[in-house]
Formats: structure tokens, C-alpha cells, sequence
């Protein structure tokens, strides 16, 4: 059974239900209310009687009494102690003696309403006790049963009724109800056969179905955001790695082919063969970084920023020696991966260091959940500041030095992971000043 059809099914019991208890009260409350009219007719006929002495005529066995209210149509007979039954003259049959007739014409309990039947009409009786006899006075109540009966017949009409309008509406909701999952599952279907991330689903209001529509939006934008970006990263990695590729081969057959290169020559071209190498083995694992990264991230933990900037100052004062490093930390505790925090922070030193002169002074600071990285080389060009974080950019200043592009980025793909920022400013006195901040929730 679809989800559909399960959905009306409930929706139509729930209706189907309620009409059923509504029936039911409606026939209690008609019943009751029939009822206790007969009840008032009896006890008005039992009051006009007992208003007087109650005449009896022994010799004739009957009840001497007014005649009932026009329209009436009360029975009355009275029953003495011993069993004897004393009608009105005129009526035919009598009402049924039993042991709580003769208790109340002894004197014993009070008066009380019973059901009975004369001459197979069923009647209502109101059996009253008094002195040496118990008054009964019944009515007739063939006509609300025959009302009864008929109020049942429509009850059971409506009930029946109800139940198929409402699984008649119950589907009509269900159909709307789930137009969005049909949606949903179209869109799911589409992407599934197509693999096209750029499908969309029309979410409107702020139910429920509403918010998943807008959230599968939402998935399928940052899944078609993720292939672009993995399909550029490779379109960008294939480019920059064809050029080493290209100037290794060319070196390697020169290499292997002309045998009577110079010592010096062959020198050289095994120089720039082990360089090229390098180049591409720190351009691999630059990318495996940025893959690891967005594929595994590390769990978060407390750290302190501080630290990781002093191991990472004593690391590139080892690598770069013609560069002084001064330091101005504070003890600094963030929320993050350790490993990557430590990789950003090591990235920005090396750019620094790369563009120092020899001998330069490289400024790096820990303040609060921020590091500043401050170089006093030539500076970052104008035109260039947007772009300096974007995957293998290189300004032009940039083109003969060595690195892959990626440095930069890797920074940002860690701050972004932390839900912080980075930026790069153009420092007052020439240079650049880099800004890494860290707030420490977007590793979590």
C-alpha cells in the first residue's frame, strides 16, 4: 500500500470515527430527551389523579377516575396488596403484576419507571406506592420507538455518508499533502538518472515539506558547488602540472639522448630535472592537503593558537635561514584541528619568507584568536589582494618564483573550516600583512 493511500485510509478513519461517536451521541440525546418527555406526560397523568381520593369499585373491578388529557393516551390500573388488579373502565388488557408491583402496594421502596407491553404494544409505566395499592399510569411509546427507529436509519445514512466523503477528502488531502514529496522524489529521480546537480524544487510557505523542500535545495546547491569545485581543482591541477611534465620529459630525453652532452650541460639539465620534481611533489601533496581537508576533516579540540605559531616560527627559522622571525604572542586557547591550524599558519610564514630580501624581518603576532603575518618585501599588487587566496593564482611579480598557487588557499579552505577569515592587507611602510582569525566553531 503507497504512503498515499495509507495517508487517506488514516484520515478517512479518523473522520469515519469521529461521525460514528457523533451518531452515537445524537441517538443518546434524542433517546434521552424522548424519553423524559413520556416521563413528564406520566408524572403530569399521576398528579391529576392522585389529586383526589381514588375511587375504587370493588364489585366492578375498576377505577373510577377522570378520563386523561386529550391526546394523552395513558393506561391506568392499580394493584392492591394481594394482587388484585383494578382498571379503568373500558380498558383492555392489563399491565404485567410482578414482585415489585406487590412490594409497592404493600408500602415498600418508592415510586420508579419500568418497561412493559399490553396487548404487544410496548408502554412506558410509572409505578406509584401508596396506601394498600400501587398506582400505575403507562403510555403508549410505539411512536417514539417508531421515531427511534427512524433517527436510527438516518444516523446510520449519515454515518455511512460521512465515511465516504471522507475518504473521498482524505485522498484529496493526501494528493496535496504530498505534492512536495512527489516533487521531491522527481527531483531525486531526475538527479539520480541524470547526474544534472542543477535541478531545482519549487518550495514555497514554512511547513514542514516546505523547510525539506528548501533544505534539498540547499544540498543539491552545495553538491553542484563541490563538483564545480572539484572539477576545476582537477582542470586547474591537470594545467599546472602539464607544464612540468612537459619541460621533465623534454630534460629526461635530452638527457638519455644525446650522449655527448658536455659534464657541465648534463649537470645542469639533471639540476633542473631533480627541481622539476620537486615542484611537482610539493604541487601533489598540496593537493592531497586540500583534498584531505575537505573530504576528512579533523576533529576539533581545544588548542592553544600561541604554541602552534611558536612551533611553526621555530620550523621556518630552521628552513629559512637569511629570514628573521621576531614574535609578539599571547596565550591564546581556540577550537580547532590542530594539524590544519598548524599547516595555515606554516603556509603564511613561507609566503612571507618567499618575498622577503635576504636578510628581512618577518612579524608574526598572536593576539586573542588571531594571527598576523607581516613581510616587508615588495607588497601585493593592487589588482592582485582579491584574488591572492584562490587556487593556483600566482600575480605576475610571482610567476618566476617557485610554488604551486595553492599555499594561499589551503589557508583559506582553514579558515573557512573554522569559520573564520583571512585577509591580506597592503602594510603601512611596504610589505603585506596577512590576517588568519579563527573563532574556533566552524570545525565542530
Amino acid at each position: 500500500m503507497s504512503f498515499r493511500a495509507r495517508l487517506a485510509l488514516v484520515a478517512a478513519g479518523a473522520v469515519a470515527l469521529a461521525v460514528v461517536v457523533a451518531s452515537v451521541v445524537v441517538f443518546v440525546v434524542v433517546q434521552e430527551q424522548l424519553r423524559a418527555e413520556v416521563d413528564s406526560t406520566l408524572r403530569s397523568r399521576a398528579h391529576d389523579i392522585l389529586t383526589s381520593p381514588l375511587p375504587a369499585h370493588e364489585e366492578g373491578g375498576y377505577l373510577d377516575i377522570p378520563g386523561p388529557p386529550l391526546g394523552s393516551a395513558t393506561f391506568v390500573q392499580a394493584v392492591t396488596a394481594e394482587g388484585t388488579v383494578l382498571k379503568t373502565r373500558g380498558e383492555r388488557g392489563s399491565l404485567p403484576v410482578d414482585e415489585g408491583v406487590l412490594r409497592a402496594a404493600r408500602g415498600g421502596g418508592g415510586q420508579y419507571f419500568s418497561e412493559a407491553t399490553i396487548s404487544g404494544r410496548d408502554v412506558r409505566v410509572l409505578t406509584i406506592p401508596l396506601s394498600g395499592v400501587a398506582l400505575q399510569v403507562a403510555r403508549d411509546t410505539t411512536e417514539v420507538n417508531h421515531t427511534l427507529h427512524r433517527i436510527t436509519i438516518f444516523l446510520i445514512v449519515i454515518t455511512a455518508g460521512g465515511i465516504l466523503v471522507a475518504a473521498a477528502l482524505g485522498l484529496a488531502v493526501s494528493q496535496a499533502a504530498l505534492r512536495p514529496v512527489r516533487r521531491l522524489t522527481e527531483t531525486t529521480e531526475h538527479v539520480t538518472e541524470t547526474g544534472d546537480l542543477s535541478k531545482r524544487i519549487e518550495a514555497g510557505g514554512q511547513d514542514e515539506l516546505s523547510r525539506l523542500a528548501a533544505s534539498f535545495n540547499t544540498m543539491l546547491g552545495a553538491l553542484e558547488e563541490s563538483s564545480r569545485a572539484q572539477r576545476q581543482l582537477v582542470a586547474d591541477a591537470s594545467h599546472e602540472l602539464r607544464t612540468p611534465l612537459t619541460s621533465l620529459r623534454t630534460n629526461i630525453e635530452v638527457l638519455a639522448g644525446e650522449h655527448s652532452l658536455a659534464p657541465e650541460e648534463r649537470e645542469r639539465l639533471l639540476g633542473d630535472v631533480v627541481e622539476q620534481l620537486g615542484e611537482m611533489t610539493t604541487l601533489i601533496a598540496e593537493l592531497i592537503e586540500l583534498a584531505r581537508a575537505e573530504q576528512h576533516p579533523e576533529e576539533p579540540q581545544d588548542v592553544r593558537l600561541d604554541q602552534i605559531a611558536a612551533d611553526a616560527v621555530e620550523r621556518a627559522r630552521r628552513n629559512r635561514p637569511n629570514v628573521t622571525f621576531t614574535t609578539d604572542f599571547e596565550e591564546s586557547l581556540v577550537r580547532g584541528a590542530p594539524s590544519t591550524i598548524e599547516r595555515a599558519v606554516a603556509n603564511l610564514l613561507d609566503n612571507a619568507a618567499k618575498w622577503s630580501p635576504p636578510g628581512g624581518e618577518v612579524e608574526v603576532g598572536v593576539h586573542g584568536d588571531e594571527v598576523t603575518v607581516r613581510d616587508h618585501g615588495p607588497g601585493i599588487a593592487e589588482e592582485d589582494l582579491p584574488y591572492v587566496f584562490d587556487r593556483f593564482y600566482r600575480a605576475s611579480a610571482a610567476r618566476g618564483l617557485p610554488g604551486s598557487g595553492l599555499g594561499l588557499a589551503i589557508v583559506k579552505q582553514v579558515a573557512e573550516a573554522h569559520g573564520g577569515t583571512v585577509v591580506a592587507e597592503r602594510a603601512d611602510g611596504g610589505g603585506t600583512l596577512m590576517r588568519l582569525r579563527l573563532n574556533g566553531r566552524g570545525a565542530s
